[in-house]
């Protein structure tokens, strides 16, 4: 998917280990302190290795990694989602909800999912606005989810409850500022 925007070139394509390298190497602050309290030692490339299962994928703009998502099977029927980015990930959300509504969505289903997580440092409420936007349900708080004792939010889609996000022609995701790690 390639969409074009006052000479921005944003491209959603499949994931590279040295593309997600790139994105968790400069990934924002807020979207490194989420994954960072979920691992035992941050790593670029470990997390890059990580994520690079099932779907992943990497939006470009103008050519350059700037966003991270995927999802990945954690057993049969349970899938988790997860998505990270560099500072320049704002520019890339319409492509990125697009494509994740559109395509990831659909396909993790087909694939067997049965029920998608994601979770979301409850301090990291562009995350937090990004799940609600792809249409992720808020279930519960998971107090001292995180290895320092950090409160995480779980959102999550199921097959039953699945209905695609619809997009109205002029919709401007750009307007509402949002990402997730899970």
């Amino acid at each position: 998917m390639v969409v074009r925007n006052l000479a921005r070139i944003v491209q959603v394509v499949p994931a590279t280990l040295r593309d997600l390298s790139y994105v968790a190497a400069h990934m924002r602050a807020a979207d490194r302190a989420e994954v960072e309290c979920q691992i035992d030692e941050w790593s670029a490339v470990n997390i890059a290795a990580m994520s690079l299962r099932d779907f992943a994928f990497v939006v470009e703009l103008n050519g350059n990694p700037e966003a991270a998502f995927g999802a990945g099977q954690v057993r049969k029927g349970y899938w988790l989602a997860w998505s990270w980015g560099t500072d320049r990930l704002i520019k890339c959300l319409p492509a990125m909800v697009r494509y994740i509504t559109e395509e990831l969505q659909p396909a993790v289903y087909a694939a067997g999912a049965l029920r998608v997580e994601a979770r979301a440092l409850k301090s990291h409420t562009q995350a937090q606005r990004f799940l609600q936007r792809i249409g992720g349900h808020l279930r519960c708080e998971l107090p001292a989810y995180g290895k320092g004792g950090e409160t995480f939010l779980l959102y999550d889609w199921t097959r039953a409850d699945y209905v695609p996000v619809q997009h109205s022609p002029d919709a401007d995701a750009s307007r509402h500022p949002a990402h997730a790690a899970a």
